[in-house]
C-alpha cells in the first residue's frame, strides 16, 4: 500500500521522523524475508508459455527416444540426451524457463542413463550388476556437467540421487547378500541426501537464492527414500499395531519437518498415514466410513498445521539445542 515516495513524502511534511521511516523499511524487509523462507517458494512457472514448452518438449524427445530406440536402445537414450542439451541451450540459457528447464535436465539424465543401460544390456539390468552401477555413475558425472554449464536447481538432486543409485548397484553387484538389505541400504542413501540437503540450506537460511531451490530438490528426493523403508519395516501400517507406529512415525516427521521448514517429508508418507489411520478407524468399527473420516481428520490437521505453521515452528524450535538452532531457518 506504501511506496518509498509515500513514505519520503510523510517524512518532508513531518508526519514521520527519517530515523522512523528507515526502522519502518528495515522492519517491512525484515517481514518479507521471513514470509519468504517459510512459504517455500518454488520457482516453477511464469506464464503458461512454460507449459506449453513442456509439453512440446516431452513430445518431441518422447518421439525421438522411440523412433531413434527402435534402431538401438543406445542411439534412443543418446538422441534424447543430445536434444535436451541442445534446447536447453536455447531455453535454460537465454529464456530462463523453470519448468521446461526442470524436464529437459531429467530428460538429460535419463538419456544418458538409457545410453548407458543400452550398452549394458537389459540382462544386466535386471542383475543390478556393474553395469547398471556404471550407467549410474555416467548419468552422475554428466549431472555434474550439466549443472556447471545451466545450474539448473534440481540437478544436484538428480546427480546425487544417480551417484546413490550407482554405490547401490556397486554394492549389490560385489556383495549378493545385500540384496536383503535393500530398503535399509535406500533409507541410509536418503539420510545422506537429506543432510545434503541440510548443508544446502544452511547456505541460505533467508531462502533467496538458488542454493534454496537446490535444497528443495533434495529434499524432495530424499524423502521417499527415507519414507518408504521406514513404514515398510512397519508393514505399510497394515494391522493394529503397524498402523500405530506408522502414525507415530508420522508424528515424528512432522517434528522433523517443522524444525527445518520443509515439507516434502510430510507430503511423501501422507499416502502411508492414511492407509495406517483408516486401519485404525476400521478396527474401531467405522469400517464403512473409515477412508472419509481419515481424509476428514488428516486434511484437517495438515490445514491447520498450515495455518498455524510459524506458531507451531517457534515452539519446536524453542526445544532444540542454541548450535542447531542457528543452522535453521528463523522461525
Amino acid at each position: 500500500m506504501y511506496t518509498d515516495d509515500d513514505l519520503d513524502a510523510a517524512v518532508g511534511e513531518g508526519i514521520l521522523s527519517r530515523d522512523a521511516a528507515t526502522a519502518f523499511r528495515a522492519f517491512v524487509a525484515r517481514r518479507q524475508s521471513a514470509h519468504e523462507a517459510d512459504e517455500e517458494s518454488v520457482r516453477l512457472v511464469t506464464s503458461f508459455n512454460d507449459i506449453f514448452v513442456t509439453i512440446a518438449a516431452v513430445l518431441l524427445l518422447s518421439a525421438l527416444g522411440w523412433l531413434a530406440g527402435k534402431i538401438s536402445p543406445i542411439l534412443g537414450g543418446a538422441s534424447v540426451a543430445v536434444a535436451s542439451w541442445a534446447f536447453a541451450e536455447y531455453f535454460t540459457r537465454k529464456r530462463r524457463m523453470a519448468l521446461p528447464s526442470l524436464a529437459l535436465l531429467l530428460a538429460f539424465v535419463y538419456g544418458v542413463f538409457s545410453a548407458g543401460l543400452g550398452v549394458v544390456g537389459v540382462d544386466d539390468f535386471a542383475r543390478g550388476g556393474y553395469g547398471v552401477a556404471a550407467s549410474a555413475a555416467i548419468a552422475a558425472l554428466a549431472a555434474w556437467g550439466h549443472w556447471k554449464r545451466f545450474m539448473v536447481p534440481i540437478t544436484i538432486a538428480a546427480g546425487a540421487g544417480s551417484a546413490a543409485g550407482a554405490l547401490l548397484a556397486l554394492g549389490l553387484a560385489l556383495v549378493p547378500a545385500l540384496r536383503d538389505f535393500v530398503l535399509p541400504l535406500v533409507f541410509v542413501a536418503g539420510l545422506a541426501l537429506f543432510a545434503l540437503a541440510l548443508k544446502w540450506d544452511a547456505g541460505d537460511l533467508a531462502r533467496k537464492t538458488r542454493r534454496s531451490d537446490v535444497a528443495f530438490w533434495l529434499h524432495l528426493a530424499a524423502a521417499p527414500m527415507i519414507v518408504h523403508p521406514v513404514f515398510s519395516a512397519l508393514g505399510g501400517g497394515s494391522g493394529v499395531a503397524g498402523a500405530a507406529g506408522a502414525v507415530a512415525v508420522y508424528l515424528v516427521l512432522a517434528i522433523v519437518a517443522l524444525a527445518v521448514d520443509r515439507r516434502a517429508l510430510l507430503v511423501s508418507a501422507l499416502a502411508y498415514v492414511l492407509y495406517a489411520a483408516t486401519t485404525l478407524f476400521e478396527a474401531a468399527g467405522s469400517s464403512a466410513e473409515a477412508f472419509a473420516l481419515t481424509a476428514l481428520v488428516v486434511g484437517s490437521l495438515l490445514l491447520s498445521l498450515s495455518a498455524f505453521w510459524h506458531h507451531v515452528r517457534r515452539l519446536v524450535l524453542t526445544t532444540l539445542p542454541a548450535p542447531l538452532r542457528q543452522r535453521l531457518p528463523a522461525a
